[in-house]
């Protein structure tokens, strides 16, 4: 199925691309018609090379003009010959290009294209590889909280005019190669996730992944623990399990309902609230402050926790600790309120 589905896109872009070249083919006939009207008809004449390509243009473009002199009978065969060599010119041209008009794989490559142009423009976004279930959870979640994000899937027919409509970015590749993820943008993203069908395609993701870039956080799909442990040695920064977190949620209902559904609340769509990890950089403004100095409370966010590069964490902080490189804010907030905090760990003292 696999390898059925990687030759029809294949075939759909040696089509395109076919059709692309016929486009360029056209103005390359009609000039080259012209300059063999020219060169005749400055043999057959001795007329100037720009009076005898006036000459053939307006033979061609059958505007009618004065026919050329001497009319000898050779002119006349040369005329008959190049005036039927124009006309089937044209008739190919008029069809081929009425064909690239109404093709659906010259639009498929135009709005690759299109894609690509933009994709090259992201900083920071998200690489979501498969469109299954999970991915368009993945997805949705992202667009409703405004995240730059693009998806990698081999089935084109997955992306529906709908998420065109979203203006959702998307590749239709085989995410397991290293070239769709460096087109995708991977060493420019902050993160990817990969839940494609199968442990074998999510592992060889995460190792093509790590490779190419050292950085990037890398969230992984596994369906059993030895799959799991495969991926983390693999360079996963964190590896899921769908059943098993699943089952702990529900374990978590039974618990402790009333947090659960405060969860829900906070997650359900047209309330803004997220908890995020922030990463402060070595030039943040905020660094050797304590907490209780910074303005992060009245800016709306609370922080749940900090851990240190080397190992310590804080849960919750106390208010007199200082905020050094490297650390790793847990903050609770609406999605301005933490983008905000983004950049102002990220920024530039």
């Amino acid at each position: 199925m696999e390898q059925r589905n990687e030759d029809a896109g294949g075939d759909r872009q040696v089509r395109g691309d076919f059709r692309m070249r016929s486009l360029f083919q056209i103005p390359v006939l009609v000039l080259s018609i012209l300059l063999c009207g020219t060169a005749g008809l400055h043999l057959l004449t001795g007329q100037g090379l720009l009076h005898s390509f006036y000459q053939a243009f307006i033979l061609l473009a059958t505007v009618g003009s004065q026919e050329p002199q001497p009319l000898t009978d050779a002119t006349m065969v040369f005329i008959i010959a190049y005036l039927a060599s124009g006309l089937g010119v044209f008739a190919y041209s008029v069809i081929q290009f009425g064909q690239i008009l109404v093709n659906a794989d010259l639009r498929v490559l135009l709005e690759r294209r299109r894609m690509e142009r933009r994709i090259n423009k992201l900083e920071g976004h998200f690489i979501v590889c498969g469109h299954g279930r999970m991915g368009r959870e993945l997805c949705n979640y992202l667009h409703q909280r405004r995240q730059p994000f693009v998806i990698i899937d081999e089935n084109d027919e997955l992306f529906t005019p709908e998420m065109r409509s979203c203006d959702w970015l998307f590749l239709q590749g085989d995410a397991t190669q290293d070239d769709i993820l460096e087109e995708a943008g991977i060493h420019r993203a902050r993160a990817l996730t990969t839940v494609l069908p199968t442990d074998a395609d999510n592992l060889y993701v995460v190792l093509s992944s790590r490779l190419l870039s050292g950085d990037l956080q890398i969230v992984a799909r596994a369906s059993d623990e030895q799959a799991a442990q495969k991926m983390q040695k693999a360079g996963a920064t964190r590896v899921i399990n769908p059943l098993s977190s699943g089952a702990t949620r529900m374990a978590r209902f039974m618990l402790s309902p009333s947090i659960e559904n405060f969860v829900e609340v906070a997650e359900s769509e047209g309330v803004d609230w997220e908890i995020a990890d922030v990463h402060v950089s070595q030039n943040s403004p905020l660094i050797d402050q304590q907490l209780k100095e910074t303005n992060l409370r009245k800016e709306g966010i609370m922080l749940l926790g900090v851990c240190r590069d080397t190992g310590e964490k804080y849960f919750p902080p106390p208010g007199d600790l200082r905020i050094h490189s490297g650390d790793n804010l847990f903050a609770f907030g609406s999605s301005d309120n933490l983008k905000r905090l983004t950049d102002l760990m990220e920024q530039t003292a």
